[in-house]
């Protein structure tokens, strides 16, 4: 039978005694989340080490402004050449000479998949290659040097609608199945506000004037100060 004296014993001198949590002190001068001091057969949450080096790393943004919930991560982009926000001085549309690089990637691919179908008799290999090479076709020839830049493009609209031009925006699409590349322009006559607006499409390979349009300007102005 145990000793009822035994109950209300002191504890050894080898038992270890529960202790407070000890807070640190970081550099912005907040005590920050307690520390626990693990024994040697536990596995400490984070050290002291790595706490002070927190600490540190929090004193460092605090100094020079930043934050890590601030930080960006890079996405997608746009190239160099079609990134107009970042450009300086007259843009240049960019040349669709580009489409022969993928041409010459199609034509490679192709190329290596017939070579597959014929040592290994693969059907599939031969279709892959023969709809790579006839993209690789049309890429090249789809490939048109764009001659005829946005100036001379509002230029030649303007003296084919036959009005004096204000306001003038062009834009690049591309005609038929040759995809090939044809200037749209809108233009505004002269007054304030314009009376008279005008479409015009201008080839991009060689000027010609495809197609003109013009017609009384049916917008309404007015919110726009002009009466």
């Amino acid at each position: 039978m145990a000793d009822p004296r035994n109950e209300h014993a002191e504890p050894s001198v080898g038992a270890a005694e529960p202790t407070e949590p000890r807070r640190e002190q970081t550099a912005d001068g907040a005590a920050d989340e307690p520390v626990v001091l693990a024994s040697d057969d536990e596995t400490s949450v984070q050290t002291i080490a790595e706490r002070r080096q927190i600490a540190s790393s929090r004193a460092d943004r605090q100094g020079d402004g930043s934050d890590v919930g601030d930080v960006m991560l890079e996405g997608d982009s746009l190239p160099e050449d079609l990134d107009v926000t970042a450009y300086v001085g007259q843009y240049q549309f960019p040349s669709m000479r580009r489409r022969r690089v993928a041409a010459v990637i199609y034509a490679v691919v192709g190329a290596f998949s017939i070579w597959g179908w014929t040592i290994s008799s693969n059907g599939g290999l031969l279709a892959a290659g023969i709809v790579l090479a006839v993209l690789a076709v049309h890429h090249w020839l789809t490939a048109w040097a764009l001659n005829i830049d946005q100036t001379e493009a509002l230029g030649t609209a303007a003296k084919a609608v036959g009005f004096p031009v204000g306001h003038a925006s062009a834009q690049v699409a591309w005609r038929g199945f040759a995809s090939r590349p044809t200037w749209r322009v809108l233009l505004y006559s002269a007054e304030e506000p314009p009376l008279t607006r005008g479409l015009a499409e201008i080839d991009g390979v060689d000027g010609e004037v495809l197609a003109t349009h013009t017609e009384d300007n049916p917008e309404d102005w007015s919110a726009y100060g002009a009466s």
